[in-house]
Order: C-alpha cells, then structure tokens, then sequence
C-alpha cells in the first residue's frame, strides 16, 4: 500500500542511518581517544580492571622514587665509609710504622691528629637529606632505618608497603651522646703481650660525649712502648673489621635496592602492555570500520533521499 502519511521506507531508511551514525561516533570516538574502552559503558569489567592497574601503576611509580631516595641514602653513607675505611687503613700504617726503633712517635702523633679530624670531618659530611648513618649527635640511639621497596596488592584485593630495612648501628663512626656506640669511638679489647688474657682496650676517637670512652685513646708520645703499639695496632684492625662489615652489608642493601628499582620498573611496563591489551584501539581495524562507515552512510543517505522522493511519484497520479 502507498501512503501519503506514513512513508515506511523513509522510516527504515531514517533508522539505518541513525544506527550507522551512532557507529560512526563511537568509531571515531575510539580513533580519537586511542582508546577502545574509554568508560563504563563501553566494558564495565575491563574498564574496572584498567582503572585499578592505572592506579597501582600510579603507586609503583611513587616506590620508584622512594627506593631512589633510599638508595641515595645508603650510597652517601657507603661512600663516607668507605673513605674512612682509608683513613682507618692509613692510622693502621702510621701505627705500624711507630713500632719501627728509634722512629720519632711524636711526629706520627701529629699525623695521628690529622687523621683523626679527618674521620671526624668525614663522619659529619655523610648526610643526606638529614640523614646521617655515621654521625650521631643526638641523645636517640642509632635505630633502623625503613625505606619503601614494593606496592603489593593480594590475591583478595588487599594492598600492602613492603620495606627494605637498615640497622644504622652497624656504620655509626660517631656517637657523641654514647660514645660506645660508634666504631671510632668505642673501645676494643686486645691482648697485648704473649698472654691470653685481655689486658688492654684502646679507642681511636674520643668525642668528648656525654658519656666517656671506654679504654685509652690510641695517641702516641715519646714514652709509649712498643707493647702498646701492639696493642692499637690490634685495635685498629679489629675497627677496620667492622667498618668493612658495615660497608659490605650496606653494599648489599643498596645492591637490592637497585635490583628492586629495576624490578619496578619493569613491572610497571608490563601493567601498561596488559592495560593497554585490554583497552586500547586497533588502529588498523578503526580505520577499516572508519571507511565501510563512511560508505554505508552515503549509501543510506541515497536510500533515505529515494524513499522520501516516492510522495512525489504519488503527484503524478493527480496529473
């Protein structure tokens, strides 16, 4: 039947091309965006999934810069020790030196002194931030030290810090507050002699803390005999054992901090490829569906143009 009121054809027509307009915009929509789940409505699921991965790539990236500030840490106070470690090893050399006959021990004394200051000065400089794991001139103790190493989220959705741990107590040079607390500071027990009984206890640096040092500070004089050479000589060496422990355990520590902020990185390249497998466009396969679009929208128009120009045809009829 034709009808001058209701053109059935225009309609079909005027449908299909609404369809293929809405296609059109959400194509274009994904072109534009790069994106083929740009929001809830598109795929609450993988839009859900994205969203929680964006962020926690968001949180992998905070722990990225804490481990570099962490590994800042510990590469300041690696490096102060490890120049002490010099030092040290040169008063071992002077000390050794001293026990040579007829070798004036005053003059060593005074390389003794400058060594020392030195130390001193090294000690003070090891700080980053604030933070100083050589040098002590505060009445709390030398404690742990925590620096972020990882986002973890459960298997349940729960999330969690993890941290990599440092006991500054290990490395503290100086302690003025508790001078037993600093390898350069505190006294180490030696044998001096061919006995077996420890008869002696030397410090290398006296800080002039609130509390005193424990032993004799390795000083030379004219006077000081060759028995207790011997005996800082041992002590200073049982310090160089200490100071290369701590050194060591901070090498590992920073050694694990890089390992955990390349680890980082990575994990963070691999959230991106997963996120974007789940949202992202196939440019080749928009634009494909781009093309055929565009064609079947001309076409439609064409079949919406023939349909509404059958009311004309109607005209004729009247002639």
């Amino acid at each position: 039947m034709t009808s001058i009121v209701t053109n059935n054809a225009a309609i079909a027509a005027l449908n299909t091309l609404r369809s293929i307009n809405s296609s059109m915009e959400s194509t274009q929509s994904h072109i534009s965006s790069g994106l083929r789940i740009g929001n809830a409505s598109d795929n609450a699921a993988y839009w859900s999934i994205a969203t929680t991965m964006r962020s926690d790539n968001k949180a992998l990236g905070a722990v990225e810069d804490a481990i570099g500030l962490g590994a800042a840490k510990t590469d300041t106070a690696y490096t102060g020790l490890e120049a002490a470690i010099d030092v040290v090893s040169e008063i071992k050399k002077k000390l050794v030196a001293a026990r040579e006959p007829g070798v004036d021990k005053d003059k060593i004394n005074k390389e003794l002194t400058e060594l020392k200051s030195q130390l001193s000065s090294i000690s003070q400089s090891s700080s980053f931030n604030g933070e100083n794991w050589l040098y002590n001139d505060t009445t709390t103790a030398p404690a742990t030290k925590t620096m972020v190493g990882s986002f973890v989220r459960a298997a349940n959705g729960n999330v969690s810090i993890k941290t990599i741990d440092y006991d500054t107590s290990k490395s503290m040079l100086i302690d003025v507050r508790t001078q037993a607390n600093g390898l350069l500071t505190k006294g180490y027990a030696v044998i001096q002699g061919t006995g077996t009984t420890v008869n002696a206890t030397y410090f290398l640096i006296d800080a002039n803390g609130a509390t005193a040092n424990t032993g004799t500070e390795i000083v030379l004089t004219s006077t000081t005999s060759d028995l207790n050479v011997e005996g800082m000589v041992s002590a200073v060496d049982k310090m160089l054992k200490d100071m290369t422990d701590a050194a060591a355990t901070l090498g590992a520590t920073n050694s694990r901090l890089d390992l955990q902020k390349n680890f980082v990185k990575d994990l963070q390249d691999v959230i991106t490829t997963g996120v974007g497998r789940l949202v992202d466009a196939d440019m080749n396969e928009e634009s494909t569906r781009l093309k055929a679009l565009q064609t079947q929208q001309q076409l439609g128009i064409q079949a919406l143009s023939i349909a509404n120009s059958n009311a004309d045809n109607i005209l004729s009829l009247f002639r």
